[in-house]
């Protein structure tokens, strides 16, 4: 596997992560405005995935359909957490907009070191990233 396809499929497991949380949030939640929002940030997911594994795809690799360790540890962290608040709503939000600080973090860091096919791949999904993440921290912050 070459690094380029190493560097794409870690940011897909990543942004994985990211959708599977949002999905399972999603399931876990009441407020129906804070449900519509998993749906749509789960989507935007998907979306980004789908334009990396294109890229993947077109260097004969296949992309990677798992997460990683690390966001099934902090999904489970924040049901724990979720349980034992008194405002499991809040303590989602405040987990999932963790998770778009790490995949905003990957974003910047493959960016710098990306290829310049992959660099100009990134960059046309890097708003999707960030909006996502500024939709995220909004909301936290309110």
């Amino acid at each position: 596997m070459s690094h380029k396809t190493e560097q794409l499929n870690e940011l897909i497991a990543i942004i994985r992560d990211g959708q599977r949380f949002y999905e399972h949030a999603h399931d876990e939640i009441s407020n129906e405005q804070l449900k519509a929002l998993c749906r749509d940030m789960a989507q935007a997911k998907h979306q980004i995935i789908q334009a990396l594994s294109v890229k993947v795809a077109a260097n004969h690799e296949e992309p990677t359909d798992s997460g990683t360790l690390v966001g099934k540890l902090r999904q489970a962290y924040a049901d724990a957490r979720a349980t034992l608040s008194s405002d499991e709503e809040t303590t989602y939000v405040a987990q999932l907009e963790e998770a778009e600080d790490r995949i905003l973090e990957a974003f910047e860091d493959a960016m710098e070191t990306a290829q310049p096919d992959v660099q100009a791949l990134l960059a046309v999904e890097m708003p999707k990233v960030r909006a996502c993440h500024q939709r995220m921290r909004e909301l936290r912050n309110a």
